[in-house]
């Protein structure tokens, strides 16, 4: 039995979470493309995907807190926080699926940024960015 794209791209952000990056490496396709499009980058292959992974450098254990997953037929879309304990920072991932594997991911990592004042009489800030739906 296949296993849905939405379950498959669940549980490699938990596999991504124990910080075996080997091991999520397995829920890729041999010939997966990861795509970074802000800095023109691609990952070919799971085995560099695990290994750049690997070699991260990092404060502390990565952590993986997926946020908003949506669903269609072979495309999964997610928001995830990602932290070391430091840093916090937010992926916005485009999955494809094919096969039980995932083949393809393209994914942007946004900077967070000061909202400009001149809109401020209309906007209200957020208290906590990450519990918005």
């Amino acid at each position: 039995m296949t296993t849905a794209p939405r379950d498959l791209v669940s549980e490699f952000w938990r596999v991504m979470g124990t910080n075996d990056f080997q091991a999520a490496s397995l829920l890729l396709s041999p010939d997966f493309r990861g795509v970074w499009p802000q800095s023109g980058e691609v990952i070919e292959g799971r085995a560099n995907f695990a290994a750049l992974n690997t070699a991260y450098p990092a404060k502390g254990p990565w952590r993986f807190t997926l946020n908003r997953c949506v669903a269609g037929r072979d495309q999964v879309v997610t928001d995830v926080t990602v932290t070391d304990g430091e840093t916090v920072a937010t992926v916005i991932s485009f999955h494809t699926v094919r096969g039980g594997h995932i083949v393809k991911q393209v994914e942007y990592w946004p900077d967070p940024y000061d909202p400009p004042s001149w809109r401020a009489h209309w906007v209200a800030q957020m208290e906590d960015p990450s519990d918005e739906p």
